[in-house]
Formats: structure tokens, C-alpha cells, sequence
């Protein structure tokens, strides 16, 4: 996988995550050159606008000449966008009433069967399920993407109510028919007037160019589609996490990129436009919140009711290579499921190891013959890298990834061997991406192996002067490893903006994930005597923190339909707090990383979404909105970077500052200097609210920490008793460091409890040395 950091540009692309490229700073631009700035002003009370209009035509009255105006934000984000040069912005910054800030354009790059029953859910659920029938209905997604294949049986309306009186978007298809009771909107805000990094534009038409938003809209929320597939593997019903949701699409990206402008009009209009719920695929190098528009919208919507979920991001296991850090929003790592799509490589000399592909064609059998086995350079497959090389009739081994700044898809690497008459493709793992690997739609017989097999291959091949191997297709197979298992592409934390805050908060399936598609995948029409089933409604399996992401917006909306009154706050903590930090398959083990060791809360948040038990929480921690401003205050002291974030003028010195573990939040992290007093203890303080309906209860605490250890943790009081639905008790958590002096960086973790009869209310609790 590549992965690097360049002018603090992060790319992301192999695995499917939206990532955030910075044009330039106001200082480095061209002085005559246009570019894109996201404008922030806060007018003086004497030039308080009251309507939408009023605004546009205020802003547009600073401006230099007409079309330059691209977005007018209302809702999440008090301004504009506009194209400028730099002497242009110099100019209206002055004359501005308000003016705040201007930050340059941003550009991001475009990056179930079996996951419902995974995760506890299926289509028609038993009797005792929270849920019922209906999960997630009367409840609006919008999803923020590339857009939609609206003709997709995902998005068939059958059955399906009409939206709710709040709805105010539309549907911007020129067929009318396209949108439905399911799919009740669709807009773009890629525009024909705008060039997108290659200076192309996009369809004005909200249809998705490349599959992306499709595949997450109906991993949120698709309609039930029975006898899904991709290429015949992992037959079933596909059908969405919240399927009697909603959705509306806000398309925000071409074949190609996206802008950071267009992202932040698309959040405006899906809060305008009365979602409960906003779905964001969307990732960037880590941000201070005031520059990171996506931050800047999730307050805005976050303080309007709406939930948002956000991709951790695909730097993993990178430490500190988080996305979408801010604590208003649920940053969603991404982890497997017990489904395999087997593909096993046979080596001459008798060993065989699993790996996995979704193209599995019938005319290549165990009967088949063995083909010489052969590496080429550096393996990276890349185009031209086999030019003039005897692969001819060979399975030739590559290595994922595509080195620095080559985005090299897997897919792509296939395609490359298949043309220079490769019989087939062995894709190996380097080492830090372990155990995880990936079932795609390859053009031509292939194997992605874990690392353990990709060494274990190449010692043979060494080993032998004509190595021999063939691929052996197994289909799908259930049940047979551990899961959930981290993903070795999921971002981990710390966060860089505030490790006070425990991210990511939860993970969820990003792994091998099928869900709609515009179009065929796999092998060319020209390819069609491999016996591989083909026709009917078209899916594809695709991985990543993107593919998580929604499935934890259709858990959101699914709970806001069982509970309508529940805060963003709430629902965020009801899935952290029952959050299973455990391997499913193994008895009760932790849940692991993508070495097979123990997963950290750095890489697995609070631990693996359990929707049930999300929907029946005894306790939440709410979190007023307005406590994000002294949050704010207190992580960068200055008025002015807060009054961006906050969308208002906010004076920091009348504000009182909330250190980011003192917020309410449902995990606690809590970091000590290399050098500490062990005399004191840092002590931070949660309020819990009664959300369960049987009254009085007990809940008793109890901490689960490594034993004698560098750290104490004591809670008071021990007990908390509630007597009325929506009660709220407060507790104190003091943290004691019991090791001074300095070191490396060392973090301990563990967790809290509160066990009443019926409810588990779990908090992670990490503290590190720093």
C-alpha cells in the first residue's frame, strides 16, 4: 500500500478513503493566479442579512466581477466560497465587514451480503429485536459522495413511505423517475464551470462516475436485493444497515476529485434540507479544526441535531494518521467479518496457503497444471514494468502497494500481468499490513496472501531454480477465521490535533464489504468462457474506512428511528459504550490487529459496533453542543480561529476553556509528561443520563486496568442510583501515574464499567506518557 506524507499532502488512494490534497497556502499563491478561498466572515450586527438572497447578494457586492461567487454557505458555515486571486482576496478582506478568514481551496481524490448478519442484523428480524421491521424508518441519510446510479433495485421504493414533511431537497435528474420514496434526493455540486485538478469538469447530473457513492448509499441504507453477487461469490439478500431509511445523495466529486468548497456546500444543503443523518466517505491529512472545512460543517451540523459520521482513514497502522478527528464527530476505523473468498496458492513443493479473490473462473481447476512462478524487479507491477519481461503462461507475483506517489490498484496490478500474457497474478503483503487481504473483482486467476504466505513463497522460490504454482478456488467460505480483526489500512491515533481525545471511537466491516455498483466488474466482455456467473443487478466488494463508514450511518439512523428525541452526542455514545471489544469467533478473546495481537484503542476505538445493544443502552453521555465552543477556547486560546469553527463571534476571554478529558465524552484519555509528581492524579469528571425505562436502578462500577501497573484509576463514587427516566449523576475518574522520569512513550489502557441488571455501560480509558 502506498502511503506518504508530501507538503502536507496525504494520499490514500488504494484503499478507497477520500483524501484531502492542499492546493497552496494565501501566502505561496500566484498573485494573479485564481484560486478557490472558503471565505469566513461574521458581519457587524448593522449588516445582519435574513435571507439567503440577502446574503448571496451582499457577498457577491465585494466581490470583483460576476461568476466569481461559487457557494453561499447558511447552515453550516457562516460565508462563502469564491475564486480569487490573491490581490483580489487582499482587497476584499479589507473592505469585508467581518471578515474572519479565507482558506485556500481544498482538493480531495475519489479513493452487504453478509455484514446485517454479522453484526446481528437481518432482514427480517425475530421477536425481542430493539429494531423491529422497520429499521431505520421515517429517518433521512445524506450521503456526501460521487454521486448515485438511481436505477440500482438498492434504491427500489417499494413498500417505502413518502419522505417526511421536513423534506425540503430535490432532485436534480433530468428523468424525474429516477428519484423515489427510497432515494428521495440527488444533487451536484460539481459544477461545468469549475476545473478539477485536470481541468475537466463534472456531469451536472448527480450520477455517480465511479461507483463509490453508489456502494456507500446503499451500504447505509440499500433496499433488500435478493440473489446479490459479485461474479458468483458471497451470494445473499444485500440490503443496507438502516433499509426503511431515506437517503439522499449529494454528489461531490467527478470521475476524478473533489473540492473542498462543494463538500462544505453539500453538508449546508443536506442540513437544509432536513437529513438526520450525514454520511462522509471523506478524509484529509490531519488539520487544526479552523482549516478543516469538514470539521467546520459537522459543528454546524452537529449543533442543528444532525449526526455525523466520518472515515478515520486508510494510513493505517501508521500511528497518528487519523482523519476527521474532532469530537463532534464519529470517526469509524474499519475491521473484517467471518467471510472468506478463498483462493489458495499451491506451491510445487507441496505448501499451500489461503488468500482470496472474487474472481473465481471455473477452467481453472485443482486438476489444473502447475505454471512457473516468477518476480519481476521490485514486484511492483506497475504499468511498463513488465515490458520486454517472459511472463508469458506465468503466475507472476507483485506486492502491494505501488510506492511513493504511484496509485496502483490491485486490480490494477492484474491488469498489467494479464497483458503481458500472465497466466495469473500472487498479490503478497509486506509487513505491515499483516493479515489483512482483500477480495476484488481481478481481471485474471489471482491470490491476494497475508504476509506469513508472501514469505513463505518467496523462500521457496528461492529455494528452487524452476518454482511451480498453481491457484485453487474455493468460493466462500463462513466462520472459518477470527473476526473482527483490524484492517491494516485503518488509520490509527493518537490524534495530532488533541490526544485528549480518544480516536477513532468505534470500528465497523471495511473489509471485503459488496454492495451496489454501477457497472459489471471483473474480467472484459471479450473474457466470458470462464463459467463465471454473470447478469442481473451488478455489486462489487471494495474495502475500506469508506465502506465502515456508512455502515455506521445506517446504525445511527437506525437508532435515531427507535429513539427520535436522542441527541448526535447520544447515539454516539450508545454505540461507543456497548461497543464489543472482543474477537467474536474465538471465544471471547480480544479483538486483534492486523499482526493477530491484541488491537489497542488507538486502532479500534471503544471496539466493534453491536446495533442492538446501541438501540437498548441503560446510560448515555450527552454533550450539549455549546460546550464545543469552551472546548475550542481551551485547545487554541484565540477568538478568532474559534469564531471560524464556532460559525459566530466568540470572545475566548469570556468563555470558560474545557480541557478536551474534562469534556463529556464517552471514552476518557488522559496524557501525562514524561516527567510527573506521582503525588497527584489527574481527576476528570462524567455525567451520565438515565435513558432506560425501568426505575430505580443500580449501576456499579468496575475498572479494568493492566495490574500493577504505572497507573491507578479510582472512580467516585462507586455507585450511581437512579430514580427517573432522563435522571443524571455525576462521577469522578481520578488517574494516578505511578512512574516518573523519561522514556520512550508508553500508553496504558483499559476500561470502565457500569453494571446494573440488565445494561453494560463501558468507557475505554487510555493514558500515555508523553
Amino acid at each position: 500500500m502506498a502511503s506518504f506524507v508530501k507538503r502536507s499532502v496525504l494520499c490514500l488512494i488504494p484503499f478507497l478513503l477520500l483524501a484531502v490534497v492542499a492546493v497552496g497556502e494565501v501566502a505561496t499563491s500566484a498573485d494573479d493566479e485564481l484560486t478557490t478561498f472558503i471565505v469566513h466572515v461574521h458581519p457587524h450586527e448593522d449588516h445582519e442579512l435574513a435571507t439567503a438572497d440577502e446574503k448571496k447578494t451582499w457577498y457577491t457586492s465585494y466581490l470583483p466581477e460576476d461568476g466569481r461567487l461559487v457557494h453561499a454557505y447558511h447552515h453550516v458555515a457562516t460565508g462563502f466560497a469564491a475564486r480569487l486571486t490573491r490581490r483580489e482576496l487582499n482587497e476584499v478582506s479589507s473592505a469585508m465587514p467581518g471578515f474572519l478568514a479565507a482558506i485556500p481551496e481544498e482538493v480531495y481524490v475519489p479513493l452487504t451480503t453478509h455484514t446485517p448478519e454479522f453484526l446481528g442484523l437481518v432482514t427480517n428480524p425475530p421477536n425481542g429485536s430493539v429494531y423491529g421491521s422497520d429499521r431505520g424508518a421515517g429517518v433521512i441519510i445524506g450521503v456526501i459522495d460521487t454521486g448515485v446510479f438511481p436505477f440500482h433495485p438498492s434504491f427500489a421504493d417499494a413498500g417505502m413511505p413518502p419522505p417526511p414533511a421536513r423534506w425540503k431537497g430535490r432532485c436534480d435528474f433530468v428523468n424525474a423517475s429516477a428519484c423515489n420514496n427510497k432515494l428521495i434526493g440527488a444533487r451536484s455540486f460539481v459544477t461545468t464551470t469549475k476545473p478539477i485538478l485536470n481541468g475537466t469538469a463534472g456531469n451536472t447530473e448527480p450520477f455517480d462516475d465511479g461507483g463509490h457513492g453508489t456502494h456507500t448509499a446503499s451500504t447505509a441504507a440499500g433496499s433488500a436485493v435478493a440473489g446479490a453477487h459479485v461474479l458468483g461469490q458471497a451470494r445473499g439478500v444485500a440490503t443496507g444497515m438502516a433499509p426503511r431509511a431515506h437517503v439522499a445523495v449529494y454528489k461531490v466529486c467527478n470521475a476524478t476529485a473533489c473540492l473542498g468548497s462543494d463538500v462544505l456546500a453539500a453538508v449546508d444543503a443536506a442540513v437544509a434540507d432536513g437529513c438526520d443523518v450525514v454520511s462522509l466517505s471523506l478524509g484529509a491529512a490531519s488539520h487544526p479544526f479552523y482549516l478543516d472545512a469538514v470539521a467546520v460543517a459537522a459543528l454546524g451540523a452537529v449543533e442543528k441535531g444532525v449526526f455525523v459520521s466520518a472515515a478515520a482513514g486508510n494510513s493505517g497502522p501508521n500511528a497518528t494518521s487519523l482523519s476527521n478527528e474532532a469530537p463532534w464527530v464519529l470517526t469509524v476505523a474499519a475491521s473484517t467479518m467471518d467471510r472468506a473468498i478463498r483462493s489458495t496458492v499451491q506451491l510445487g513443493n507441496g505448501a499451500a496457503f489461503h488468500g482470496e479473490s472474487a474472481y473465481q473462473p471455473t477452467n481453472v481447476s485443482s486438476s489444473s497444471s502447475f505454471y512457473p512462478l516468477v518476480q519481476v524487479g521490485a514486484a511492483l507491477c506497475g504499468p511498463g514494468s513488465l515490458d520486454g519481461a517472459d511472463v508469458r503462461g506465468k503466475i507472476v507475483v507483485c506486492q502491494l502497494g505501488g510506492g511513493p506517489g504511484r496509485n496502483i490498484t490491485r486490480v490494477m496490478k492484474g491488469q498489467v500481468v494479464r497483458d503481458a500474457g500472465g497466466a495469473g497474478m500472487v498479490l503478497v503483503n509486506s509487513f505491515p499490513i499483516g493479515y489483512t487481504t482483500l477480495a476484488e473483482a481481478h481481471v485474471l486467476p489471482a491470490s491476494h496472501v497475508d504476509h506469513a504466505a508472501s514469505l513463505a513463497i518467496r523462500s521457496y522460490m528461492s529455494s528452487t531454480a524452476n518454482p511451480v504454482a498453481r491457484i485453487v478456488f474455493g468460493g466462500t467460505v463462513l466462520g472459518t477465521r477470527s473476526a473482527p480483526v483490524m484492517a491494516g489500512f485503518s488509520s490509527r491515533g493518537p490524534g495530532l490535533q488533541d490526544p485528549s481525545i480518544l480516536k477513532p471511537d468505534v470500528t465497523g466491516p471495511g473489509v471485503n464489504v459488496l454492495a451496489a455498483w454501477p457497472t459489471q466488474v471483473g474480467p472484459p466482455p471479450t473474457q466470458l468462457d470462464d463459467g463465471v456467473p454473470r447478469g442481473g443487478p451488478t455489486f462489487n466488494i471494495i474495502s475500506g474506512t469508506s465502506m465502515s463508514t456508512p455502515h455506521l450511518s445506517g446504525i445511527a439512523a437506525a437508532i435515531k428511528s427507535v429513539h427520535p428525541t436522542w441527541s448526535p452526542a447520544a447515539i454516539k455514545s450508545a454505540i461507543m459504550t456497548t461497543a464489543d471489544p472482543t474477537d467474536r469467533s474465538s471465544g471471547g478473546g480480544l479483538l486483534l490487529d492486523e499482526q493477530h495481537r491484541p488491537a489497542d484503542w488507538f486502532a479500534a476505538g471503544a471496539g466493534h459496533v453491536s446495533p442492538e445493544k446501541a438501540a437498548d443502552q441503560g446510560l448515555v453521555y450527552d454533550i450539549d453542543p455549546r460546550d464545543y465552543v469552551g472546548y475550542l477556547c481551551g485547545l487554541y486560546n484565540s477568538s478568532q480561529n474559534v469564531s471560524v469553527v464556532a460559525r459566530r463571534r466568540v470572545d475566548c476571554s469570556a468563555v470558560a476553556a474545557v480541557h478536551g478529558s474534562a469534556l463529556n465524552y464517552p471514552s476518557i484519555s488522559v496524557v501525562f509528561p514524561r516527567r510527573w509528581n506521582t503525588s497527584r492524579a489527574v481527576v476528570v469528571r462524567r455525567t451520565a443520563r438515565n435513558v432506560g425505562t425501568k426505575v430505580p436502578v443500580t449501576y456499579a462500577v468496575t475498572v479494568d486496568m493492566p495490574a500493577g501497573g504505572d497507573v491507578a484509576v479510582d472512580v467516585s463514587p462507586r455507585e450511581l442510583v437512579f430514580t427517573e427516566v432522563g435522571q443524571e449523576q455525576s462521577f469522578d475518574v481520578a488517574v494516578t501515574a505511578r512512574r516518573s522520569g523519561t522514556g520512550a512513550r508508553k500508553v496504558v489502557q483499559g476500561a470502565l464499567r457500569w453494571v446494573s441488571g440488565r445494561y453494560t455501560v463501558r468507557s475505554p480509558i487510555s493514558v500515555s506518557f508523553d
